[in-house]
């Protein structure tokens, strides 16, 4: 039986969905389309909205086309890339939804150091285009991660320390503005709006191509994690954080405490036991990195050793089975100045006493050139926090009657780390948490450049599905 929202949107899809398509040259699904059940679900799968259509563009035009007619409509507006928006702003309940996984062309200039990727692609197809010519950006850990949404709020990953976040090595961007204008946007042209859209998130425009400056990365690397059961995990976490203070800036880490899955790289007698896991990528000189992680091989024998040679493209799929499309995630987040005792030994008691053997907390090593950056020289703020931790609730069904167990797992984590934890966030990693946290993750000074600049370029607020910045006055 049809739940009342679902009625709403297929009542007022089908005179949408034909008006629309009288507009624009890409595609436009509503219900009841077939291809409608699919379309509108995005990666968690607690997200359940029913948008009255969905269009995916075939171009710049038709990205202004939809935005022009939700605003002569009064439709809401919603964006989406890959869609793992863990709030679910990549769509809404009886609007518009712009799906940009239409426009995911990859395109390479080797000589200038660059790429330019449709605003859909996702970060396999880049990394794929990209390490064709030995050549890499920093990017998103699950390979099905949209570009978009990662490079407009920061963008951490495994080349971080070494080339800093993917948003600044963002070149340029083509963007359709809230009033639908289609325009460029790079150093010389719009600079106010490059710093904006370098950590600012959606709140400025559609953007339809990114490009990017490249580093001379691999093709091979040497990665992978070392496994401890959770037992040995205060003292191993202990000696990672004196470890990590002075690692060259060729080599990322992240810490998974997690349950260990049932699978064959790792011993049976840890599956489904909770663990910690020491994920590193050094991206330097093979020979050197060897010398690098042997300290930590050496410090205490391992249930698993994984850390190996092998291409970069493979290495950023490592995390790709921990975060499937359609399972419920709840996540919840803080930034670190440090790892302190008091710290490692929350971390360690709540992995004992996880939920779920799908939930995992992520303590990503920020520093290197991300710290080297000025504060003020792009919207992506506290680069001061030495560790970012992520918090993810995660269950298989998203109807689990356990979600709420779940749930209040993350949240009492999250409770214990705060007194630990900088005021400011990592956008990307903020849920719908309320405009004030938004207000206290940037910053005062500079959540008010954001909002000036909203004014400027969205003052009627219409791209608000998102971590929105209201427009100054």
């Amino acid at each position: 039986m049809a739940t009342t929202k679902e009625s709403r949107s297929a009542t007022a899809g089908a005179g949408i969905a034909a008006s629309l398509r009288r507009r624009i040259a890409g595609t436009v699904i509503a219900p009841p389309d077939t291809a409608y059940a699919e379309a509108r679900q995005v990666w968690n799968g607690v997200v359940d909205r029913y948008p009255a259509a969905i269009v995916r563009p075939a171009g710049a035009h038709d990205v202004a086309a939809t935005v022009l007619f939700s605003r002569e409509h009064g439709l809401p507006l919603a964006v989406r890339g890959g869609g793992h928006n863990a709030a679910g702003f990549g769509t809404c309940d009886g609007g518009l939804v712009v799906d940009l996984g239409s426009l995911n062309g990859v395109d390479v200039d080797p000589r200038a150091g660059t790429a330019t990727a449709g605003g859909g692609s996702t970060w396999s197809a880049v990394d794929q285009a990209t390490q064709a010519h030995g050549l890499a950006v920093t990017g998103g850990m699950v390979s099905h991660t949209g570009i978009g949404g990662l490079t407009l709020g920061g963008g951490i990953g495994n080349l971080m320390r070494r080339c800093g976040l993917t948003c600044d090595n963002l070149a340029g961007v083509e963007l359709v503005t809230a009033g639908g204008s289609t325009i460029d946007v790079n150093d010389e042209d719009h600079a106010d709006l490059l710093w904006a859209l370098r950590g600012g998130g959606g709140n400025f425009g559609v953007v339809t191509r990114f490009t990017y400056r490249l580093h001379a990365i691999g093709p091979t690397v040497l990665a992978g994690m070392l496994v401890h059961p959770i037992a040995d995990g205060a003292e191993v976490l202990r000696f990672y954080r004196d470890w990590a203070d002075s690692l060259p800036d060729e080599m990322t880490t992240v810490v998974a405490l997690r349950t260990a899955p049932p699978s064959p790289h790792l011993p049976a007698e840890i599956h489904g036991r909770p663990i910690v896991a020491i994920a590193v990528c050094w991206s330097g000189a093979l020979d050197e990195g060897d010398a690098v992680l042997e300290p930590l091989r050496r410090f205490r024998r391992p249930a698993a050793d994984l850390i190996t040679r092998k291409p970069y493209v493979d290495h950023q799929k490592m995390f790709d089975p921990s975060a499937p499309f359609g399972r419920g995630n709840y996540k919840r987040h803080a930034n670190l100045g440090a790892l302190s005792d008091d710290v490692i030994e929350v971390l360690v008691d709540h992995t004992a006493r996880v939920t779920s053997p799908h939930s995992v907390t992520l303590i990503f090593q920020l520093g290197g050139q991300v710290a080297r950056i000025h504060e003020d020289a792009t919207a992506y703020s506290d680069r001061g926090a030495r560790f970012n931790v992520d918090v993810n609730a995660q269950w298989l069904e998203p109807r689990d009657p356990n979600a709420e167990r779940h749930v209040r797992w993350a949240q009492d984590l999250h409770a214990e780390l705060k007194p630990f934890a900088s005021r400011q966030a990592y956008v990307n990693f903020l849920t719908d948490e309320g405009p004030e946290r938004l207000r206290l993750a940037y910053g005062e000074a500079k959540y008010g450049r954001l909002a000036a600049l909203k004014q400027t370029y969205d003052p009627d607020n219409v791209l608000r599905i998102n971590q929105n910045i209201a427009p100054a006055g």
